[in-house]
Parts: structure tokens; C-alpha cells; sequence
């Protein structure tokens, strides 16, 4: 890759559910970018970019994921916000960051964010309210005490959106994991596995919750935990996590409320592991990288051919990345979008590029190869740069 067209502004990648960033000590072992191929941000920072890998709550909701994700690049508490944190009956206030993750952030320092998977729908919404802020948070907080990203006003702050794999529209494979009756075992596990480890000396060290709003895990450098039974009660049974926001249900409330912003450049990649015979009746995984994710992307084939309603589906309907469905990745339904034609990116739209080979782990380094990952982040780069151009 040319390094004489370096990015200017600072890129963020924004990890999905279950994932992690810099600052958990397991991405000293595993980085999430780059899995066990390479080290994306390493790659590329020795390229003369500079590039953060951000943390945040790996089970949270895209609102409470975004409102953290805001506080860790400008430093200082992250605020829920108060009609935010009153509806769902948790805490205001999250942790304290001393430091910004960018030195300078504004109008005239901009920024990139890129998302994998549900890190996607959590820039989205960041991109949302710092666009047009949120009425609710205006109307119930106190004069002088609300955050600035509830003010809306400040998209001039984002140069681009970049979405890879991300479940704009939901994804079917929960509705397959509860059709399957294996939905209640998973989470009884994951809740459980949170409560536990969110109280131990790894949590804050190995890994991060992010869950003391909820009492679920501590706050970093306190022991301030609720009591299991009760903190985990609290966060299972309403609707602010991850899992009811990538429900098809929870997406649409998220498309229903989330705005694109005109001025900004929106990118999205999807991947498909799916194929199908010579006349086209039947559909197999097909091109995954991590085996695993084979069997997932069965299951999600398996869902639509049994309960699916209606028939005669176009054959990108059956496709998926074995967690994703290609059409979700693609763009929100209710957004402008159009296939990206070579040299002509447009601003306040999607452009959706043609969709690759593989699975949900492939774009992060998953199993895949080296030269394939880098591939990717090759042309996003070159993307962030030719929009550097134009803004």
C-alpha cells in the first residue's frame, strides 16, 4: 500500500458484541483486529496512521455503547443521560476517563469510525445524536448538567462511517436460536459467566464488561457491584442490551429513531458464506473461514426454508455470513443507499459495496488470510483518504 496518502484524521475501530479493544489486557494476547492473522492497528500505525481500537461494553446496548464510546474519545464521565437512565432504571453515570483517546476532537478535527458487526449500529447512533442530539435528554436534564452529545449540532466531528458486517436490520440467527430452544441455555450461560467474572480480579484487567450501570460488573477501581441475583435480574429483563437491539424487532426501533446525517460519508461491507447447486433449489454454506460459522450460517438457512413465511425468495433473502443476513448488512432499510460505482462515493447516503466471500470473522482476520485482511483495510483507507479530499 502507497503510505504517501496518509489519513490526516484519527481512525476508530469499534469492536462488536462480545468483542473487546485496547484497552482490555486480552487484546494484548488476541487483538479483536486482526484475531489470530495479524494486528490491524499495529499494521497500519507503523503505516503513519493513527488508528485507536476502542472499548466498550461487549453485552450494552448500541445507546449506553455509543454514549461510551463518546466519553472515551473526549475523555471524562460517560453520561447515559438522565430520561435514558431513569427509563431504564439503571445508574447515570458510568466510569471517569482522565485521558481523551484523540488529542483533538471537533468541527475542524475530525474523525473516522469504523464498525464490526454490532460496533456498526453503535456508530450509527453516536453519528445520530451528535447530528440531532435527543429531545428526551433535553427535556428531562437540568439546565447546565446535560452531556454535549445530547445537544446535536456537532456532525461536522465525523468524516465518515464505515459499517462491516453490521446487523442494520437485525439478525435472523437469534430468531433461529430461540426458534431452536437454544437462546434461554445461551443466556443463562453469558449471564451468568458476566455476573461471575464482572466481580473478579480479571475484570478491568483481562477483559470489561462495562455493565456498572447495572451494577453488574464493578466500577473500575471501586466495589460497588450489586448483588448478583438482582443486578442481573435488572439487566436480562429490559430491553437495553444487546440482544433485544439485534433482534428485527429492536433494529426497527433503532432504524425508527436513528437519522442519516447529509453530511457525512456512509460505507458498508458485507461478507456471504452461502452458495447454492447448478439450479438454484438449494443452499449451502459454502465460503466461511471458521467452521464454526458454517454451522451457525446452516442454522439461519435452516430457520428460513422451515418458518420463513412465503416462498420464492431472491437468492440474496438466503444468504448470511453465519450471524448476519447479507441483505441486513448491506444498509438500514429505511436509509437512502445505492451500489458503489468506482470513483463516485456520495455523501448522506449509503454506498453499499458488492459483497465478499466469507464469514462474520473474515473481516476481522478470523482464520482467513493475511493478505486478504489487509486487502480490505487497503481500500477503506484509500476510501478515508479520498473523502479527506472532499470534507
Amino acid at each position: 500500500m502507497d503510505n504517501s496518502n496518509v489519513c490526516k484524521y484519527p481512525i476508530i475501530l469499534v469492536h462488536g458484541m462480545f468483542g473487546w479493544g485496547d484497552d482490555e489486557g486480552l487484546n494484548d494476547r488476541i487483538p479483536y483486529w486482526g484475531a489470530n492473522t495479524c494486528n490491524i492497528k499495529e499494521h497500519y500505525t507503523e503505516l503513519g496512521y493513527e488508528i485507536h481500537a476502542a472499548s466498550v461494553g461487549p453485552a450494552s446496548s448500541a445507546w449506553d455503547r455509543a454514549c461510551e464510546l463518546y466519553a472515551r474519545l473526549m475523555g471524562g464521565p460517560v453520561d447515559y443521560g438522565e430520561a435514558h437512565s431513569q427509563r431504564y432504571n439503571h445508574k447515570r453515570f458510568g466510569r471517569y476517563y482522565p485521558e481523551p483517546l484523540v488529542e483533538k476532537w471537533d468541527g475542524e478535527h475530525k474523525i473516522h469510525l469504523v464498525g464490526h458487526s454490532f460496533g456498526g449500529n453503535t456508530i450509527r447512533l453516536l453519528c445520530h445524536l451528535l447530528t440531532y442530539g435527543d429531545n428526551r435528554e433535553k427535556d428531562m436534564t437540568p439546565p447546565g448538567e446535560m452531556s454535549e452529545l445530547f445537544e446535536g449540532g456537532h456532525e461536522d466531528m465525523i468524516a465518515s462511517i464505515v459499517c462491516i458486517c453490521s446487523p442494520h436490520n437485525g439478525s435472523t440467527a437469534f430468531l433461529a436460536a430461540e426458534k431452536f430452544k437454544i437462546l434461554p441455555m445461551m443466556k443463562f450461560v453469558i449471564y451468568n459467566y458476566m455476573g461471575i467474572m464482572g466481580r473478579s480480579p480479571a475484570e478491568g484487567t483481562i477483559f470489561d464488561f462495562h455493565l456498572e450501570q447495572y451494577g453488574l460488573s464493578d466500577t473500575p477501581g471501586e466495589k460497588d457491584a450489586y448483588p448478583m441475583r438482582r443486578a442481573k435480574k435488572r439487566f436480562k429483563e429490559n430491553r437495553d442490551n444487546v440482544e433485544y437491539d439485534l433482534t428485527p424487532e429492536g433494529a426497527k426501533a433503532l432504524n425508527d429513531f436513528i437519522e442519516i446525517s447529509p453530511d457525512i460519508y456512509f460505507i458498508s461491507y458485507s461478507y456471504n458464506s452461502v452458495s447454492c447447486n447448478f439450479n438454484g433449489t438449494v443452499h449451502l454454506p459454502w465460503y466461511f473461514d471458521f467452521p464454526f460459522l458454517g454451522f451457525t450460517s446452516e442454522l439461519l438457512l435452516l430457520y428460513n426454508r422451515l418458518f420463513r413465511p412465503g416462498k420464492n425468495y431472491p437468492f440474496e433473502d438466503y444468504c448470511n455470513d453465519g450471524l448476519v443476513d447479507l441483505t441486513s448488512a448491506m444498509n438500514p432499510k429505511d436509509e437512502p443507499h445505492e451500489f458503489y460505482k468506482s470513483g463516485e462515493l456520495v455523501k448522506g447516503k449509503w454506498n453499499v459495496m458488492k459483497p465478499r466471500r466469507g464469514d462474520h470473522g473474515t473481516p476481522i482476520g478470523l482464520l482467513s488470510p493475511v493478505e486478504d485482511t489487509f486487502a480490505l483495510y487497503d481500500e477503506i483507507l484509500t476510501f478515508l483518504y479520498e473523502i479527506e479530499q472532499k470534507v
